[in-house]
């Protein structure tokens, strides 16, 4: 899978520092996350935009799968009409160093955090069936997103900071011993993640039947967990993030 990386910020970030995140990625995914999942994207610069709204990409423009487009404010409408006036019907991200900064955030984790998610689930539709976090007595469809429950959590690869994720083992009904749930195992009083659970500062979405409309794609949080309710708070106040997505496709 290659995925195309555009820069529409306007010269907030050089092509040149861009390139240089595009490489740490590239190797996370090839050296961190395809041992463990089995399967990868190489991410590639592309796209000579030009100036104004009025830019226009011809094929030699883009060539990848998907396209993760880097802009420098978060807004949605904006950026989901210009994609679907230029590539319609390709899967698609969004890396807004508005929310990077809203987040205290490097721009580089959030470009690692959305390559991640690309990768895994293009549309953003997939589902796992699990445990509701709030009650394990009863089963809920949770999103296959690959970084949410760790998005506090990074690491750095050649100088470039970027995105914790989790492992197959994530995903199984039932708590493995000794199993490691996510790449950087990291400890929170004295446990690393459980199957299906949330670390500090991280939050998980789900589909729940029992809720009514679009409402039905709802998130869970540790309690008193400020960080995490901090997160949700940035991103639902710039519509941003792969929850907002779904949202907006059930309508």
């Amino acid at each position: 899978m290659i995925i195309s990386v555009i820069n529409l910020t306007k010269g907030a970030i050089a092509d040149a520092a861009l390139l240089r995140a595009i490489r740490a990625v590239n190797r996370q995914l090839r050296e961190d996350f395809e041992p463990y999942w089995g399967f990868g994207a190489e991410l590639r610069l592309e796209g000579k935009t030009g100036k104004g709204k009025q830019a226009r990409f011809d094929q030699a423009d883009m060539r990848g799968d998907a396209v993760l487009y880097v802009r420098a404010l978060a807004r949605v409408v904006d950026a989901e009409g210009f994609h679907e006036t230029n590539f319609a019907g390709i899967p698609y991200g969004f890396v807004f160093l508005e929310l990077s900064d809203a987040l205290e955030e490097e721009w580089t984790v959030t470009l690692s955090h959305e390559a991640l998610e690309l990768v895994a689930d293009p549309e953003a539709n997939l589902l796992v069936q699990g445990p509701h976090p709030g009650d394990a007595r009863r089963q809920v469809f949770h999103w296959f997103e690959m970084c949410d429950a760790v998005q506090s959590e990074t690491y750095e690869l050649d100088g470039v900071r970027l995105s914790n994720f989790v492992l197959p083992l994530y995903f199984t009904a039932n708590a493995e011993h000794g199993g490691r749930n996510d790449f950087l195992g990291t400890k929170f009083h004295g446990k690393t993640l459980l199957s299906f659970g949330v670390n500090p500062g991280g939050y998980i979405g789900f589909f729940d039947p029992k809720l009514r409309g679009a409402d039905k794609h709802t998130t869970f949080e540790l309690e008193n967990d400020a960080r995490a309710l901090e997160r949700k708070k940035i991103k639902k106040k710039l519509v941003t993030g792969r929850g907002n997505l779904r949202r907006r496709r059930m309508g």
